[in-house]
Formats: structure tokens, sequence, C-alpha cells
């Protein structure tokens, strides 16, 4: 009876999947990403990396090979460094308008 129950759950109802309508893609962009990770073997690198310098791609890979605290230090840092550069730019900005020297030129 148990083979039954199992059989009478079974649905032979063909499904198109190729249409957009009934299957949209839910993430954009996801597909694309999936069809380029099925041909992994290509002689061309990938779109992103096509802009790269070669201290980008050191970059990259000095950071790929961080362990997570390092890696988190690191974004601790980057962030010490936007936060001095804003108060950096704070004080510029403040100082060219006591000098007057961000004032628009009267005609």
């Amino acid at each position: 009876s148990g083979d039954d129950f199992e059989s009478s759950l079974l649905s032979f109802e063909k499904l198109d999947r190729a249409s957009p309508d009934l299957w949209p893609e839910q993430l954009p962009g996801v597909a694309e990403f999936a069809a380029s990770c099925k041909n992994p073997i290509t002689n061309s690198p990938p779109k992103w990396m096509a802009e790269l310098e070669s201290e980008d791609i050191e970059m990259l890979k000095e950071l790929g090979s961080l362990t997570i605290a390092n890696l988190m230090e690191k974004v601790k840092g980057l962030q010490n460094l936007a936060y001095q550069l804003g108060l950096e730019e704070s004080r510029e900005m403040t100082r060219g308008k006591f000098l007057n020297i961000l004032e628009r030129p009267k005609k």
C-alpha cells in the first residue's frame, strides 16, 4: 500500500521551462553567470578581468591569500583611512570657506 501511495503522488505533467513567463529569471544576470561557469576552460579571461592591470591582479591574489582575520583587519584599516580622509576633506573645505576661495566670482 506504501508503493500505491507513492505512485499516486507521481505527476506525468510536462512543464515547459523554456517559457520566460512561466519561469522568469529571479535574479538578473544569474543565467549569464551560470552559462559562463559551465565552460570554465576558455582561453580568454572573464570580461571583468579585461581592464585589470598587473598591479590589480597582484592585489587580488594578495587579498585572496589572506585569512578571514587578516582580511577583516585590512577592511578596518580601509575604513579608518576613509574616515581620516573625510576629516581631512572637511577641514580643507572649512579652511577654503574661511579664505573665501570657494566663493563664486561676482559678475
